[in-house]
């Protein structure tokens, strides 16, 4: 860089743009504040940028370009990795065939462009334009959201302590005009950008936490939590404040955690937000659950189950009476599966009820009844109150205790198709919970149809993932079948503009473990769940580490997610 302001100092004085002594004034500081010539002359109007471009134009042969008033294309991006954009201060501007237009600060480096042209397999046009409009015009391109709020914090000199008042409707909120609007405090357009940019990127929750000396953002996205922009730590209690407003919270309480509720409307459809706020020793952490209805697939068959599980699945859900369990770790798309099933099994003619903690999703034409302690409506509280409202389904979001199952079993024997979920690691495992819950063993066989674990893996970045090979004795060790191996074509994460981490999206991993007379005859005699497993097995049962197994030879995800969300058979 200081090789390349030299030179534009030298071009400065050659167009008449500065004079000798200035020059050499600028370029001194530049060396001392670590900022390039062009940003300082431009920023302090030492320089009229277009007269600099002219200048670097006719001294290259090249075409200037205005970067303010143009957007690469989404594809263009995708090709061109942020990281690389930054490293190089160039932005990708258009791809024809093998030709990438790049806008470029420095068009004298010609090893650098001959390193991009390798990376980037393309053949190279330049535009020109100031270090200065790139580093500015590459988080506007890349992430405009990012943007947006490094520029609230540009322009602010003291960080807004002040949250507006609440809306006289704040259920309901459009925010996209709040994004755009110019009169709202900097701490509302924070939060309405945190929010629209966890909508964009499709994460799942959103954690707002106050360390000692910085305020951490961060989202849930495919699983992970990854770290973005941090506000300014002072307006921890703002922001703070603000959400709560919105969820209609108690501002003034910040000593218990508090729980609520709001919804935003975005681009015409309903996001519900719950809001759980905790008293930390370094201030209140906020985590919201973004509840996207367009994100909800309601087609089993969208969710990714291998062929014979969602055989299993489907036979369970077509019997007339009986109990179907998703089992699982938190945020492994147990609700998502039973909101799907209900969706399958849906009928005018039939009465379906579900009792949640609290409702996920709202289902048209379904009963939905929420869990409220406060009241004294608990899911056994619910249970009892549903089953003398003529139920021909009924599904309740979670079983915790002892009461609930013992109804929820009842129920299952006496006419009722029942789903509901269970924390378990397998689906064999979760037979023997049961028991441990107090269930009586013949019940548990007689009143069980279906029961199933599940995870959600990873799916691998179509645009970047990258072949790779695996020795055929580390293929065997964690499951691929010998046959497998032979045509077997194993992909790996690498990453791009258009992925976390080299993954996109997530899918289902699901094991069922269908209740015919065997497994009921091994439950009613007392067997251990590696018993029924290993009879489970025995029988076709597609594990949860075989069904990722399966996808990684189908290139849909890595060996590095399967083992991480899956265990050994």
């Amino acid at each position: 860089m200081a090789k390349f302001d030299k030179r534009l100092k030298k071009l400065m004085e050659k167009h008449g743009l500065l004079d000798e002594e200035t020059a050499a004034g600028l370029l001194k500081r530049c060396a001392e504040e670590k900022k390039p010539l062009s940003e300082i002359v431009i920023a302090e109007s030492k320089v009229d940028e277009k007269a600099l471009l002219s200048a670097i134009a006719a001294e290259t042969n090249l075409s200037p370009i205005d970067l303010e008033s143009y957007t690469p294309d989404d594809d263009v991006l995708a090709a061109f990795p942020q990281d690389l954009a930054r490293a190089n201060d160039v932005v990708p501007i258009s791809k024809l065939g093998n030709t990438l237009t790049l806008a470029v600060a420095n068009p004298f480096d010609v090893l650098k462009l001959d390193d991009l042209r390798i990376m980037t397999g393309c053949d190279l046009q330049l535009a020109v334009s100031t270090t200065y409009r790139i580093r500015r015009a590459i988080p506007a391109a890349y992430n405009p959201n990012e943007q947006a709020m490094e520029e609230i914090f540009e322009g602010m000199a003291q960080p807004s302590v002040e949250v507006a008042k609440a809306e006289e409707d704040d259920e309901e909120i459009n925010l996209a005009e709040l994004t755009d609007s110019d009169e709202e405090s900097p701490v509302i357009k924070i939060v309405n950008l945190v929010i629209a940019q966890a909508i964009h990127d499709r994460v799942s929750d959103i954690h707002i936490e106050p360390m000692e000396k910085k305020l951490r953002v961060r989202y849930r996205q495919d699983g992970l939590l990854r770290e973005a922009i941090s506000p300014p730590r002072q307006m921890a209690g703002a922001i703070t404040s603000r959400i709560k407003v919105l969820a209609g919270l108690d501002i003034a309480e910040r000593r218990k955690p508090q729980d609520g509720k709001f919804r935003l409307k975005v681009e015409g459809r309903a996001v519900d937000f719950r809001v759980s706020v905790l008293p930390t020793i370094h201030g209140e952490k906020v985590v919201l659950r973004v509840l996207d209805t367009s994100n909800l697939a309601l087609s089993l068959d969208s969710l990714g189950f291998e062929e014979k599980s969602l055989n299993d699945l489907r036979n369970a859900l077509a019997a007339p009476f009986g109990m179907i369990l998703v089992t699982g770790p938190t945020g492994s798309g147990k609700s998502t599966t039973l909101y799907s099933s209900l969706k399958e099994v849906m009928r005018i003619q039939d009465n379906i009820v579900t009792v949640e903690d609290p409702v996920e999703y709202e289902l048209s034409g379904i009963i939905q009844v929420p869990v409220s302690i406060k009241r004294g409506l608990t899911f056994a509280a619910a249970l009892r109150s549903i089953l003398r409202q003529d139920p021909d389904i009924i599904m309740v979001g979670e079983i915790r205790d002892t009461e609930t199952v013992d109804i929820a079993v009842k129920a299952a024997l006496t006419g009722h198709l029942v789903l509901s979920t269970l924390h378990t690691n397998d689906a064999p495992s979760a037979v023997t919970r049961l028991v441990d819950m107090g269930v009586d063993p013949f019940l548990v066989a007689s009143s069980t149809l279906l029961v199933s674990a599940q995870r959600l893996a990873r799916r691998l970045c179509p645009l970047c993932r990258e072949e790779v090979e695996i020795p055929e004795e580390r293929l065997l060790s964690i499951g691929v079948k010998p046959e497998e191996i032979k045509d077997a074509r194993i992909y790996r994460a690498r990453g791009c503009n258009r992925c976390v981490e080299g993954y996109r999206g997530r899918f289902a991993l699901l094991e069922t473990l269908f209740m015919d007379d065997n497994i009921k005859k091994l439950i009613i005699n007392g067997a251990n769940q590696i018993e029924i497993k290993e009879h489970a097995l025995s029988l076709g049962m597609v594990s949860l580490r075989r069904c990722g197994l399966l996808n990684v030879l189908r290139g849909n995800t890595s060996i590095e997610e399967v083992l991480r969300v899956t265990m050994a058979d």
